[in-house]
């Protein structure tokens, strides 16, 4: 009985998926609002990648939001799993066993991988305005290579001070940079706080860049902290 009761939502989920699947058509153009976006932001913003031109200007402030609400979810995780010791007086290294040591593939592997992690971050971050990337995706990236080292390096933990500090300063640069756009441009968060620049070229849409930039270091630290605070 309790095998029928579990398989019977199961395939009622298969069959309404397969019927999604079934019907799906791919639309041949352009919804009117879709398409006032893919002209509007070359045009406008100077920026080829419409997303990461909607995400960092016409929705920079719900983009804001998300980051601040990541930002809650790292300080509840680290109340939540954060050291007994800080809470109870007792040193967070009694009644810990030590953690057992990575195999040396594991290690050989994170000194290879994680020198290329970075570098492939750093090209998300700083290109997501003329191709497929973002502050998101690259802060998302950065935290990839940080669970690889706590995998090699156990024993190690995170300068949650200095994580904290970088993604304070990446956040509150973020709102400086918005609040310049009330003075010198259209409106908060306005990207033509900085030269357009040529369409399509590296140094391009405005202050673009720079919030992607901002962007991938808060998101980066503030996973980076999550992870951390998994860690037994």
């Amino acid at each position: 009985m309790q095998r029928i009761v579990i398989a019977a939502p199961l395939v009622l989920l298969g069959l309404v998926f397969t019927s999604l699947a079934l019907n799906y058509a791919e639309p041949q153009s352009l919804r009117p609002l879709a398409e006032s976006y893919v002209k509007l932001v070359p045009q406008e913003l100077g920026a080829p990648n419409v997303i990461t031109g909607i995400l960092l200007t016409f929705r920079a402030f719900d983009t804001l939001g998300e980051v601040a609400v990541l930002f809650m979810v790292a300080a509840s995780v680290g109340l939540v799993l954060g050291p007994a010791g800080s809470r109870s007086g007792v040193p967070p290294a009694e009644g810990r066993e030590k953690p057992r040591p990575a195999s040396d593939i594991v290690r050989s592997a994170t000194q290879i991988l994680v020198p290329l992690i970075s570098i492939f971050a750093a090209y998300i971050i700083m290109n997501g305005h003329i191709s497929a990337g973002g502050g998101f995706q690259g802060g998302a990236v950065i935290a990839s290579g940080v669970l690889l080292l706590l995998l090699a390096h156990p024993e190690q933990r995170l300068d949650l001070q200095f994580l904290s500090i970088t993604e304070s300063l990446a956040g509150v640069l973020f709102v400086l940079v918005g609040v310049a756009g009330l003075f010198v441009a259209g409106g908060f968060l306005d990207n033509r706080v900085l030269p357009l620049g040529q369409f399509g070229a590296f140094f391009s849409a405005g202050a673009i860049p720079l919030l992607s930039v901002l962007l991938g270091i808060k998101v980066g630290c503030e996973l980076s902290v999550i992870l951390d605070r998994f860690r037994p």
